[in-house]
């Protein structure tokens, strides 16, 4: 029987390609620091958004791979660049007037538009936390602000005065003419107005660890590079923190993918080894839009976590990351059901399967069972036509359809059954548009309510499915999709729907011989 670690060495999945490239890494040596470090970085000039969730999933099961793999222990940091002068007001929180008094000032030094905390860093730092820790991420938290006044930071910005030469040889190469004549590696952070200065260097002293500077004034200064009164241009802190961590691998977002030759030079520049990468396609809104943290669009973590649990997220997250997703309500219900198909599939596979299966990763290796007799999509149509208010309204159906099931033992279906009447009236309820039946699909149906209403055939929903294909097809319609479609539209509002032998076993024989008869004589559409 394989082993699972020997099944991990050998799966493509792409969580143990990951980790495999990173053990690779070491040569088979212990690293020097004893521990491989994994990172991920975070901008905190908006409230997170669920790309930020991505990125610490994702980094989390490569993590988790990675100790499959190898007894080399692991840590996880997530930094805050929150020294970074905030250069625009996000629209979506308040105080808009506030804010743009302070711009340009390090986000730890912005006044909390919400009034909670002693700054909008810290506010947003304690957003990102508090998410982290509700999804048991296991990590450590480092803010920019205290990397740079602690001291922490100091030997690898004394280094990048010594080198400023060969960081500014990388940086300048990547910059247009104009650019070039003004950029500085150092970002100054004013004495007096505690602004983030993008100014021009007269000196760097590389004895002394100094930049010398004229302000927007035209006063000079001069300032040691450490202890948190300058800071680094992103792009050179990016490789910077990866030399003074020591860091074995960090994942962003595509467009960072072109930065990645001058991050890693400027690690190398100041000392340290490059980490290993993994680019991943960004989500996109509605429109096929970047999703973006100023702008606010697309999905919160909140708003998915409102009409669906948050291993359904983990499992959007999981799948093809290499690949651009829309990230929208639609996109919901399908995770759910994808998600617990690959639950139901795990106890049944072999080891090697097992490892390959997104539900591993999701669970740590661990797991659980589901107890989703009905599907998320299944509900959502039995939401459309019970007229439920909440779950509770649902599980005199989904009692008679599986005895066996109660929201004791089955917890997963009854949240999902929460979930799926809210997202039926927030998402589905609005959109609706019922039809009447053309001649040929009005002679169906009432073919298809006398079926019903001779059937003994109990709640089989394999069986009831067949007699529905059968009607279809002796009534000519070609493809046969054309039949279901028409269903669904007239009785359901909608262009797609569940299996319908399924829908029958679940909303009950009787009832859907009621709503056929119902839309047939134009109360749906009046309705």
């Amino acid at each position: 029987m394989t082993s699972l670690r020997d099944a991990a060495m050998n799966s493509k999945a792409w969580p143990f390609e990951e980790a495999r490239a990173v053990l690779k890494r070491f040569g088979g040596k212990d690293p020097k620091k004893g521990h491989a470090l994994f990172e991920t970085g975070y901008g905190p000039s908006g409230l997170p958004h669920i790309g930020t969730f991505g990125e610490v999933a994702r980094t989390t099961m490569i993590r988790r791979a990675f100790e499959i793999i190898c007894d080399i222990p692991t840590r996880l940091i997530c930094f805050s660049d929150d020294v970074d002068g905030m250069r625009k007001v996000p629209e979506n929180v308040p105080q808009q007037e506030m804010l743009k008094a302070n711009l340009q000032r390090p986000l730890t030094s912005v006044p909390d538009p919400f009034g909670e905390y002693e700054s909008f860093g810290a506010h947003n730092n304690a957003m990102l936390r508090r998410f982290l820790d509700t999804f048991g991420f296991e990590y450590e938290f480092i803010s920019a602000t205290d990397f740079y006044k602690s001291g922490r930071f100091d030997d690898t910005l004394k280094l990048a005065a010594e080198r400023y030469e060969q960081i500014m040889e990388i940086m300048l190469a990547s910059l247009r003419e104009e650019r070039q004549q003004t950029y500085s590696c150092f970002l100054p952070i004013h004495p007096e107005t505690g602004r983030v200065l993008y100014v021009p260097m007269k000196h760097v002293d590389k004895a002394n660890h100094t930049i010398t500077f004229d302000d927007e004034d035209g006063r000079e200064w001069t300032l040691p590079v450490t202890g948190g009164h300058v800071k680094l241009q992103w792009k050179p802190d990016f490789g910077a923190r990866w030399a003074a961590l020591d860091v074995d691998f960090e994942m962003y977002g595509k467009d960072h993918s072109t930065n990645t030759p001058i991050y890693d030079g400027i690690c190398e520049v100041l000392g340290g080894r490059k980490p290993n990468h993994f680019t991943y396609e960004l989500f996109l809104d509605e429109h096929g839009q970047k999703i973006s943290k100023s702008k606010g669009n697309g999905l919160t973590i909140d708003e998915w976590l409102t009409y669906a649990a948050s291993e359904s997220l983990s499992y959007f997250m999981y799948q093809k990351p290499k690949t651009a997703k829309r990230l929208w309500w639609d996109v919901i219900p399908r995770a759910v059901d994808e998600y617990h198909q690959q639950l139901k599939a795990f106890p049944d596979q072999t080891v090697e399967q097992q490892v390959s299966n997104p539900v591993f990763h999701i669970h740590d290796g661990k797991p659980p069972e589901s107890k989703m007799v009905v599907s998320f999509g299944m509900l959502l149509n039995l939401a459309s036509v019970a007229g439920a208010k909440d779950a509770k309204g649902l599980w005199g159906f989904i009692r008679r359809y599986a005895p066996e099931a109660s929201p004791e033992t089955h917890p997963d279906l009854d949240a999902a059954a929460g979930y799926a009447v809210r997202y039926f009236a927030d998402k589905i309820a609005p959109t609706r548009v019922f039809r009447l039946p053309s001649d040929t699909e009005r002679a169906a149906m009432e073919d298809l309510v006398a079926r019903l209403k001779a059937w003994d055939g109990g709640l089989d929903d394999e069986a009831l499915q067949s007699m529905v294909f059968a009607v279809g097809k002796e009534h000519g319609f070609e493809p046969l999709r054309d039949w279901f479609k028409a269903l669904y539209e007239v009785l359901l509002g909608a262009s797609d729907g569940p299996r319908f032998g399924g829908f029958i076993a679940l909303y009950g024989v009787e009832e859907t011989v009621a709503l056929i008869e119902k839309a047939l004589a134009g109360g749906l559409v009046s309705g």
